[in-house]
């Protein structure tokens, strides 16, 4: 059984959502970052990855190990395998660090900095212009439903405090598509409210 050390943040709900989308059994441990490699959340261990006790701790390669995994989630075709990635990339190197500096500027920082908040929703703005003409072509981000589009919802659903979604309508559709799958429902609502 996958052993699953994770937060109700963007990084660690991507990883929830797939869980649950996937059926693969895991439990959830006990918080302790310091235990981790890396000393951060979301982290996984795989006693029986069929390659030993596997520990990984960055949540894109958390992602790629379970889609694989389990078979699914991530396409064979090897270019619709790379559009996969590269929407799974957009979030992991683009919108995710934005929406983290975004946040650290405009909520935790201890001196608030106006020209960071603003430089960080310019950059949400421009990363949420950029998701609306592709889901402007189509329903999802990489042809099929992947770990492209569970990576991208949090950082969306996150995203309002720094943009209005309404002036994303095609954004806006998917993201209403997505809350309303139920595993993505279960893996948003994993640990809410909790400290474990």
């Amino acid at each position: 059984m996958i052993e699953l050390w994770s937060w109700p943040t963007p990084n660690g709900q991507k990883v929830h959502i797939l869980l649950e989308e996937t059926g693969l059994p895991y439990k959830l441990m006990p918080m302790d970052a310091d235990a981790l490699p890396n000393k951060k959340i979301t982290a996984i261990i795989d006693p029986a990855s069929g390659h030993g006790r596997l520990t990984l701790c960055e949540p894109g390669a958390i992602l790629f190990y379970l889609a694989e995994k389990a078979g699914i989630f991530i396409p064979t075709d090897p270019a619709a395998r790379y559009l996969c990635l590269q929407w799974t990339m957009f979030q992991i190197s683009g919108l995710g660090p934005a929406l983290q500096n975004f946040h650290y500027f405009s909520q935790t920082a201890p001196e608030k900095s106006p020209l960071a908040i603003e430089r960080f929703r310019r950059v949400i703005q421009r990363l949420a212009g950029v998701l609306e003409k592709r889901l402007a072509e189509d329903d999802v981000l990489a042809g099929t439903y992947s770990i492209a589009d569970m990576a991208v919802y949090p950082s969306v659903a996150a995203a309002a405090q720094a943009i209005n979604l309404d002036a994303f309508p095609a954004t806006k559709r998917w993201a209403d598509k997505m809350a309303a799958r139920p595993a993505v429902a279960r893996g948003m609502a994993l640990l809410q409210g909790s400290c474990l």
